[in-house]
């Protein structure tokens, strides 16, 4: 039979529990969660586990929890293959308590006689020992294959097959995977033939998913120690024992609390995991169920169903308890089980087909049979199996059995070929029947899976045999009548009946001779002096895994305002500080970490008021952003990134562009999908010439059309060029000429204003560097408001968009004239082309020099860019060196399923540059910039400003 046991003992270290009673625990972000008695457990953190408690992973929920030791009771390994695809606890308590009987099952041979339970009403069929083993490559449920026989025969669901994957052959529709629960033995004799069915009625409620109650979970540990287990058939009801829990989820796997309550007389028609179909406005969509039961308080069972599109309307809770854990509302519902069909059933009728009584129907070709999912009600008594009919005259319609198919041999010989005349067989080492016949039933190759064939491909390095000969795979096909793939090897060691790459004259590869090997293409196995692969993981899953744990961040529910100075330096500077980076997060990281580090100017939005009814992901997002990821950033000085993966994936069930989970994006989308998500009100409204103000979050600064001049060297502690070596604009001057060839104004002056630098791309820039102005003045650009006339400071009444550039009266500012100076200017004839514009000027009597305060905002923050990688600059205090530096992806640990270490560092010396002119600047010989210097100049992709004044009415 299979060597699955024996294989996972040795793969195994840890050891293996079972929950001795009910317990509740509590979840901080979950709720209560209940483990049932009969849940089985895994020991992790070997190393790091109190004497009175550990911390194990329940298998069959994937929940990681800590448990007290008295709870816990100590199981061998070899049985927990056998009771996991028994998801009714009760019966796989039952079986667990006569351990003797479950190895003696297991061990049974090939043929051997059983009865096994089908149908709706749980009769004992006949049926032969066909294969036991897992059903697929990295499980170790074992699942027991039969034959059935006499009266069953055409009532099971395969031909031995699961998931295209043969596992033993026998006639279409004969075929069945069962788990433990559903075989007895079967002695034929004339008193057991009819005392069998009598062994069977004292057993429990039982479940009977068949292959749909499979569940896989890799490398669980294997200890040869047994604890006697003794359990009470008929207990009372246990009074649940509460225990606090870690919020360490070891999957996505959500857990169900209220599946399969105690007092239901029968089990579930799904389980947990499974893949069903519902039907939402007449659209079919696929889900995976997260929960089957009975609601609380209600008797009908109910299913929930995480979507795979947003879909849905349900969160998980159903009257303030938690049935299961659900991202988003959007991808979650819940609906009477009458609603929901198992994924390869159809909602309509399923007949049974007929059986066909032509006998001759291929039996090598047999026409697929739809396979149904075994589902039991109510349990009744059991029917014994009827005794086999006696002849009659009139002819029963019966599948007719195939003829005994021919064994498969290995390796392929001339035999196989459609000429049949006799030619050398293929140089492998002969294989004797039995073993051959053992594979050929159980479907499992030398590796020890019947999966592996699909990871083998043409260069794959394998081995073949025991001893093992080593080589490299060049073909892969069909040779005449062998119906199974073939592998074309070319060893490393010369074979005495080995070949150039040809077989029976044909050639399918070119190798040295004596060296080509042609072998069935499940006899290879890889070449086990090389490590495995490791197999692809779900990045975005596994950011909520327990490999996070060590990198987890607390929830803080308190308002936490940001430090400064010589606090916030202390807070943030080091390794693993700020925001953890993950999985092309970088755009997010940097963009929250220059937000909300060092300034509370956007702090309005955590708290905008938001209808919890009506807009419910507005408020889980508005909660994740301020208690998960800004309080705990500024109290601790870290986020880990399973928080913002969390944030990412509202983002992206709440917009039709997906992608915000593990594709690159800017953080102008971000923070425009972040803010339309929190429903908060835009950061600027803006006023053009003709039209009404328009409402925007960031704005797009556009390059002027001429560049500064350059000015006359001037002395300064920074090494200087000459003549000018760098194209330099400073931010003022780019929004002013913006606002200005735009005709556009602030309607009212904004608290924060964020601006997007003019970039084109890596290799084309407009200026070489891009001087982040430290004050900037906004008070020309306000509509509706008082302006001094720029030569005489007397109320201004005209602007004129020509004079802006003209070389004589100081280029490259914004020009506004009193009605006197107007005149003045424009009277010349070099500006009689001129077209000033009437401004508005709020109502009142003013007269003579206007003496007001200008009004400023102050740079708190710069995002760059460099070869698609986003950081951040941040200004943490008031002296000109308060800056710092972060880097959300600065370091790594581990490899493609590694981890990302933040980093934050101050950089005081980039406060040297953000105090010179442009004119300074760009006379700097761009050699001498350092690293940060020129990534702040160079590489600045969006400024952020603030009024910390403005601020307060928000």
């Amino acid at each position: 039979m299979s060597g699955a046991p024996e294989q996972n003992r040795k793969r195994r270290s840890f050891k293996l529990f079972l929950i001795s009673t009910d317990l509740q625990v509590q979840d901080d972000l979950e709720g209560p969660i209940l483990l049932s008695r009969g849940f089985i457990c895994q020991e992790q953190d070997q190393g790091r586990t109190r004497k009175d408690a550990l911390w194990v992973k329940v298998l069959d929920n994937g929940l990681m929890v800590k448990i007290e030791k008295k709870y816990l009771l100590e199981i061998s390994a070899d049985l927990v293959g056998l009771v996991e695809p028994v998801s009714d606890l009760d019966i796989r308590l039952n079986l667990l308590n006569n351990p003797d009987n479950l190895r003696q099952l297991a061990s049974l041979p090939t043929n051997a006689p059983l009865w096994v339970l089908i149908g709706a009403q749980d009769e004992l069929a006949e049926a032969e020992l066909k294969y036991i083993g897992p059903l697929s490559g990295g499980s170790s449920a074992l699942y027991f294959g039969v034959e059935l026989k006499g009266t069953a025969v055409g009532r099971g669901t395969c031909n031995g097959s699961n998931k295209g994957v043969r596992y033993f052959s026998c006639p279409d529709a004969c075929g069945l995977f069962v788990p433990v629960s559903h075989i007895r033995l079967r002695h034929w004799s004339s008193r057991n033939s009819i005392d069998a069915p009598e062994k069977t009625k004292d057993r429990s409620r039982r479940t009977n998913h068949g292959i749909n109650g499979h569940r896989s979970n890799n490398d669980r540990s294997n200890q040869s120690h047994l604890r006697r287990i003794s359990f009470n058939h008929n207990r009372p009801k246990v009074q649940l024992q509460t225990q606090d829990m870690l919020s360490r989820t070891a999957e996505s796997t959500p857990i169900a609390v209220y599946n399969n309550p105690r007092g239901s007389s029968s089990p579930p028609p799904f389980h947990v995991g499974q893949r069903v179909c519902v039907t939402v406005d007449g659209i079919v969509h696929g889900g995976e169920v997260q929960f089957c039961g009975a609601l609380p308080g209600r008797s009908s069972t109910h299913v929930g169903v995480l979507l795979d599109a947003p879909a849905g309307n349900w969160d998980g809770l159903y009257k303030e308890h938690r049935l299961c854990h659900i991202p988003c509302h959007l991808y979650g519902m819940l609906l009477p089980v009458s609603n929901v069909f198992a994924e390869q059933t159809s909602p309509k009728p399923i007949l049974k087909p007929a059986l066909s009584p032509n006998p001759k129907q291929s039996p090598t070709s047999p026409a697929p049979a739809p396979r149904l999912p075994l589902v039991l009600p109510a349990k009744q008594a059991l029917k014994p199996p009827l005794p086999p009919p006696k002849p009659t005259h009139k002819p029963l319609l019966t599948r007719p059995l195939p003829p005994p198919k021919p064994q498969n041999l290995t390796p392929v010989s001339a035999s196989e070929h459609t000429n049949g005349s006799h030619s050398p067989f293929s140089p492998l080492r002969p294989v004797d029947d039995e073993k051959e016949n053992e594979e050929e039933e159980e479907g499992v190759d030398d590796y020890g899976g019947t999966g592996l064939e699909t990871e083998l491909e043409v260069g794959s390095m394998v081995e073949v045999n025991d001893p093992p000969l080593f080589g490299v795979i060049r073909w892969i096909g069909h040779l005449g009548a062998v119906k199974e793939l073939v592998a074309g090897i070319e060893l490393e060691q010369e074979l005495s009946a080995g070949t150039d790459g040809s077989y029976l004259g044909e050639r399918h590869f070119r190798c040295p001779t004596n060296k080509g090997l042609f072998v069935k293409l499940r006899n290879c196995r890889r070449d086990s002096r090389f490590p495995v692969p490791e197999k692809p993981v779900n990045q975005v899953e596994r950011c909520n895994s327990i490999a996070f744990a060590d990198w987890g961040s607390e929830r803080v529910d308190e308002h936490t305002p940001p430090v400064d100075g010589v606090e916030a330096r202390q807070l943030y500077e080091g390794s693993k500080r700020g925001i953890q980076g993950h999985l092309n997060s970088c755009y997010l990281d940097a963009t929250l970490f220059s937000l909300f580090s060092c300034c509370s100017s956007a702090d309005w939005v955590l708290f905008w008021p938001s209808d919890a009814e009506t807009n419910q992901n507005s408020k889980l997002a508005q909660d994740l952003l301020r208690c998960e990821i800004v309080n705990p950033l500024r109290r601790n000085g870290y986020v880990c990134a399973s928080k913002t993966m969390a944030l990412r994936r509202l983002l992206e069930a709440a917009n039709s562009n997906a992608g915000f989970t593990n594709q690159e994006k800017d953080p102008e989308e971000f923070l425009n999908k972040l803010f339309q998500l929190l429903r908060v009100e835009p950061l600027l409204k803006i006023r053009s010439v003709t039209q009404q103000a328009q409402e925007c979050h960031l704005y797009q600064l556009f390059p002027p059309t001429l560049p500064a001049s350059p000015a006359p060297p001037v002395n300064s502690p920074i090494p200087m060029a000459s003549p000018a070596s760098m194209r330099v604009a400073s931010v003022q001057s780019l929004l002013e000429s913006s606002f200005l060839h735009g005709g556009l104004k602030f309607a009212e002056a904004p608290s924060c204003l964020l601006l997007l630098m003019p970039r084109f791309g890596k290799d084309f820039k407009m200026f070489d560097a891009i001087l982040p102005t430290l004050s900037l003045d906004i008070t020309d650009l306000l509509d509706d408001t008082l302006r001094q006339c720029s030569i005489c400071q007397a109320v201004a009444e005209w602007e004129c968009v020509q004079c802006y550039e003209d070389l004589d009266i100081t280029p490259g500012h914004l020009k506004q004239y009193c009605q006197t100076c107007n005149t003045q200017v424009h009277s010349h004839r070099n500006r009689a082309s001129h077209n000033p514009v009437k401004i508005a000027v709020p109502q009142g009597t003013w007269s003579g020099p206007l003496h007001h305060t200008r009004q400023r905002m102050s740079l708190f923050a710069v995002t760059c860019i460099e070869t698609s990688h986003y950081v951040s600059f941040v200004k943490h205090g008031p002296q000109a060196s308060d800056w710092l530096f972060f880097d959300s992806m600065a370091d790594r640990e581990g490899g493609e399923n590694g981890f990302n270490i933040p980093q934050v560092r101050g950089c005081p010396e980039v406060g040297r540059y953000l105090g010179l002119s442009e004119e300074e600047l760009s006379r700097v010989d761009a050699s001498s910039l350092r690293e940060s210097a020129r990534r702040l100049l160079c590489d600045s992709y969006m400024c952020l400003y603030h009024s910390p004044e403005l601020s307060l009415y928000k």
